[in-house]
């Protein structure tokens, strides 16, 4: 289905685009451990930009060329994505190493997506720089690894190298839940026009009046095109907080929404819960959030419990439930797909989760899924079946999309690409059904466990962990475990348990014991594990087939611990890589 015809773009570039905010009085504002601001006009931001892109110029950035970036939230980001944009080149954000205790999986796939887009140049800053010896020795950029600082050149660009709208403009990594996150080609128009549907969702002018506020990385979609370049597009403030500081701090967050007095931000549902668990009353002290008319929720699966915590633990500040906006997209559509309609608050749908997964039909039932609402403006959806053909209402069956916003492709991946897109269709991978018209979104194909030939979800066991005291919440998966001699499954849970919590038989049990009573099957394997163990993407989102890969070969373990003879070995063998590249060993 179709919720309305394409918005056209205001502006035809990225570059365009900038340079019609910089007309603006607005602009973006850090915040810093402090919560102290620093904001920076976007004719600055245009300014310093300009002489990044005449620094890469002439260190030898050409048109087309692919310009990665390992930055933290900070001007320097703003920096280096906006210079690779006005120098012509395609800008590759990639995310910093996030997991310290795990910086061999890091060095491997960081060097993996440099290598994957053919990068002439990676750029960072002095304290990332001290990290990425590694991954720079094994992709060897032929511009080698440079910090922001050094690309400043004296005086800004003059003449702005031509591109069209067809052109690519990011590179995106997917988020790799399933598989080893791809490079997703978005060009200037595909970026604009998701820009343009997400814009005239809001009700007139509401974007415009006052601030937005995010802590999601900038590397990320939502971080990236749903935060800062729809601040761009508008243009309209924003408030940008480093996602480490949310993490150690989540009442900053809702701190700096009252300060900044904004209407605007978004969060997955990770984060919701993360709020809800951590922030003390004392730390609310002052906090008004009767300004905040929409809260965002997508990028992963959206419990109706947690929102409902949510808007119970912080109306007592003014928030008001009808704020929270249930929202689905992904990479490959550049973000936005639906949008539930603002300012009604999440519609939820009471489902039988076993008949959803092994019959594909919707029956009323114990489990419930939140709706995401409706295509934006110029995005078509379709629920196809096994045979290719769209299903009706309440069937279960792959979510195809249709949009302007669609990637070119995964570069270099002719064969990837076919797979996900055809007759200008993508297939998204993920399974879902309408409802009234409206999206519901069941989970991914790949994840799928199969039981005596039987699909089941696996949230169908995940959701039956919650509550149990030890174990930490959100951090499950179930799999379907190959055992050998066997052609069939059986059903294995990975469970990590809380901070100085021991893994005992008992508990074990219990997890078994809740499984059985929820689903009607016995777990045949249940393992504890310590927490982070359990893989998952640059974006917390679990990586449930990484598991499972893991798991058969022996290497699932818990990260390293981060002390400070870790980090003086990882820099000195990153600052020995980096000797080996400048003498090209």
């Amino acid at each position: 289905m179709t919720h309305s015809q394409a918005i056209p773009p205001k502006v035809d570039t990225l570059p365009a685009l900038l340079a019609a905010a910089a007309r603006s009085r607005d602009g973006i504002t850090f915040v810093d451990a402090r919560e102290n601001d620093q904001t920076l006009p976007f004719l600055e931001i245009e300014r310093r930009a300009e002489k990044v892109a005449r620094g890469l110029i002439e260190l030898g950035i050409r048109p087309g060329d692919r310009v990665a970036m390992v930055l933290p939230t900070s001007p320097g980001f703003l920096d280096a994505f906006f210079g690779t944009l006005l120098a012509g080149a395609v800008a590759v954000p990639l995310y910093p190493p996030l997991r310290l205790g795990r910086m061999d999986e890091y060095h491997a796939r960081t060097a993996r997506m440099l290598s994957l887009v053919d990068a002439r140049l990676l750029i960072a800053d002095a304290r990332m720089k001290r990290l990425l010896g590694q991954a720079v020795e094994r992709a060897k950029p032929a511009l080698g690894c440079l910090d922001i600082e050094e690309l400043r050149a004296d005086s800004p660009l003059v003449e702005r190298p031509w591109r069209r709208t067809e052109q690519p403009a990011v590179i995106q990594f997917s988020s790799g839940t399933t598989v080893d996150p791809k490079p997703v080609v978005l060009s200037h128009q595909a970026i604009l026009s998701n820009l343009a549907a997400i814009e005239s969702f809001f009700p007139e002018g509401e974007l415009y009046r006052h601030a937005g506020v995010s802590w999601l990385p900038l590397y990320h979609d939502m971080g990236l095109i749903g935060c800062l370049l729809l601040s761009v597009y508008h243009p309209a403030k924003l408030a940008l907080i480093p996602p480490e500081l949310f993490l150690g701090r989540p009442s900053i967050w809702l701190r700096t929404i009252s300060r900044q007095r904004a209407t605007l931000s978004v969060a997955p549902n990770f984060a919701l819960g993360l709020c809800t668990k951590r922030i003390r009353d004392e730390e609310m002290q002052g906090v008004d959030l009767s300004r905040w008319r929409t809260v965002m929720a997508g990028a992963e699966p959206i419990s109706p419990q947690v929102l409902r915590n949510f808007a119970a633990r912080f109306r007592p500040w003014g928030f008001d439930p009808q704020a929270l906006t249930p929202v689905y997209g992904l990479s490959e559509a550049t973000l936005a797909v639906t949008f539930s309609r603002p300012r009604e608050g999440p519609a939820t749908l009471k489902v039988d989760r076993k008949a959803l997964a092994a019959e594909g039909e919707v029956r009323e039932g114990t489990g419930e899924l939140v709706s995401v609402g409706k295509p934006v403006p110029g995005v078509e959806v379709e629920i196809r079946g096994p045979d290719g053909r769209a299903l009706p209402e309440r069937r279960v069956g792959r979510i195809f999309v249709r949009s302007p916003g669609l990637m070119t492709e995964y570069f270099g991946n002719p064969t990837a690409t076919a797979a996900a897109l055809d007759a200008g269709w993508l297939d998204t991978g993920d399974l879902g059904f309408f409802a009234g018209g409206e999206l519901c979104v069941c989970g991914r194909a790949k994840d799928v466990v199969i039981l005596r030939g039987a699909n089941h979800s696996p949230q169908e066991f995940e959701e039956s962990l919650e509550g149990i005291e030890g174990l930490r919440p959100g951090c499950a998966v179930a799999i379907g475990l190959v055992l050998e001699g066997q052609e069939g499954e059986e059903l294995a849970l990975l469970a990590e348990v809380g901070e100085g919590v021991r893994p005992t038989e008992e508990l074990q049990e219990k997890v078994r014991a809740a499984v059985l009573a929820r689903t009607g099957i016995r777990p045949y394997s249940v393992r504890l594990l310590p927490p982070g163990t359990l893989p998952r993407t640059s974006s917390g989102k679990l990586r449930r087939i990484e598991a499972k890969r893991q798991l058969a070969a022996g290497e699932i373990a818990p990260p390293a611990k981060v002390t400070p003879l870790l980090m003086a070995g990882e820099m000195i063998k990153s600052a020995i890589s980096f000797a080996k590249v400048k003498l090209g060993g």
